[in-house]
């Protein structure tokens, strides 16, 4: 069985990924996709990047903090004052090894079972845009030559499928609502797990929200894994020790915002 567990956004939240693992541990996932920024805002770069570059990555690429965190030009980032002092503070804790592994990812890459992977979006990769909306989408999949793209970057899960027309009148492209979380069904906003069946003859692009700070109002870490075999993507969202992470990122002295949205998932 060919499944693959994709992970985005770590930033440096050990209590997250720790528990991201295990999960996958126990569905039996020993392949992994990495969507880029696995450093950046929380406290634990050096364990994350040992944990990440332990695991059997069949596909990485690259993300806009760990860009900065290895050479990016922080005045030209757009990054608030607070991304900057944790990228800053990175700097300082990971050696020359982690940096230059970091640095050798690209910005996208496919695997030959019908993925793409990108941090930002496929047309303009480096430039660090966002993917929001269906209108965000039609420009991605313009670029996107594989069934399945998987991207990160705006910590927002979000699903959108072009279909091919069959019928006058017909939407090319639609936002998927049940992996964006667009209900107000609580027992689904609870659900641990939204799994999403695909075919071949479409194409679909899939955000899968962030493992180290949420900002849809789930403060639950997210990440997704796709089975090629079954033709299904499903996003799971797991509970970890948020208190442990926001006490890491106090004593670390970066900023106490950065602890606080945590809890949130803003």
């Amino acid at each position: 069985m060919a499944r693959y567990a994709v992970l985005s956004d770590i930033h440096s939240n050990l209590e997250a990924l720790d528990v991201v693992l295990g999960k996958c541990r126990e569905l039996g996932i020993e392949k992994y996709i990495s969507l880029g920024d696995v450093v950046g805002y929380n406290a634990d770069p050096v364990k994350c990047l040992e944990i990440v570059r332990s695991l059997d990555l069949v596909a990485r690429v690259k993300g806009n903090h760990d860009d900065y965190v290895c050479s990016g030009n922080l005045e030209e980032s757009g990054f608030n004052a607070n991304a900057k002092k944790a990228v800053l503070w990175t700097r300082e804790q990971i050696n020359e090894d982690d940096r230059q592994w970091l640095d050798s990812a690209p910005y996208e890459a496919r695997l030959p079972v019908g993925v793409t992977v990108v941090h930002s979006t496929l047309d303009t990769p480096q430039n660090w845009g966002y993917i929001l909306d269906p209108f965000h989408a039609e420009d991605n999949f313009l670029y996107q030559k594989t069934c399945i793209c998987f991207c990160g970057h705006s910590h927002v899960p979000a699903g959108f499928v072009k279909k091919q027309i069959t019928s006058p009148g017909e939407r090319a492209i639609e936002r998927i609502s049940l992996w964006s979380g667009d209900y107000e069904d609580d027992d689904f906003n609870k659900a641990d797990e939204i799994v999403v069946e695909y075919r071949k003859n479409n194409k679909y692009l899939f955000n899968i929200g962030s493992i180290g700070q949420p900002r849809n109002g789930d403060s639950r870490a997210s990440f997704a894994v796709i089975d090629t075999d079954a033709l299904t993507v499903t996003r799971y969202r797991l509970p970890y020790d948020i208190s442990k992470a926001q006490q890491k990122i106090l004593e670390a002295g970066l900023p106490v915002r950065l602890a606080e949205r945590l809890a949130a998932g803003v």
